[in-house]
């Protein structure tokens, strides 16, 4: 292995998991996150030289990310149904009631208020690069932001359980 594959497969040992884990928050599935991150990896490795420095790296993966996240949702054909079924083994998740909920929740918002709460809140992006993220002016972001937050806080019931958010 070269020195390029070197660095990669240390980017992925390192980046894998939490962009594992802002793909579920966003598309609600672990297995569906698992299959945009190797996604992600993919595009990610073929423009490998053109980023430099690991931190620019790890934003374009993000990035990336995000827009996989995007364009797979429209692709509605293409998902797999849900089932009622229960899985051989649970994810590496919290199954408390009010995770449960709110996954739940978050998981009936559109995809574009899902992303914008998960970088916004998960990934603790400032508003700036959640716009260049998700290609959308900084007042979008906030709008969104401000309109997933008042649907969650619906659906679950509760103020207590976004308190600061806002």
């Amino acid at each position: 292995m070269g020195v390029r594959d070197d660095e990669f497969v240390e980017f992925v040992q390192r980046c894998s998991m939490p962009l594992r884990r802002t793909a579920f928050l966003v598309c609600g599935d672990w297995h569906r996150a698992e299959d945009l991150v190797q996604t992600t990896l993919a595009k990610v490795f073929r423009a490998w030289s053109r980023a430099r420095g690991m931190d620019r790296r790890e934003a374009y993966a993000r990035q990336v990310l995000m827009r996989t996240v995007i364009d797979e949702s429209r692709r509605f054909w293409h998902r797999e149904r849900p089932s009622d079924a229960l899985p051989d083994r649970a994810g590496p998740d919290v199954n408390s009631d009010l995770s449960m909920d709110l996954r739940r929740a978050l998981a009936a918002l559109p995809v574009r208020q899902r992303a914008t709460l998960v970088l916004r809140h998960w990934e603790d992006l400032p508003v700036h690069e959640v716009a260049r993220l998700l290609r959308c002016t900084e007042g979008t972001v906030k709008s969104q932001s401000a309109k997933a937050l008042t649907a969650l806080r619906t659906m679950i019931g509760t103020d207590q359980l976004l308190e600061g958010y806002q």
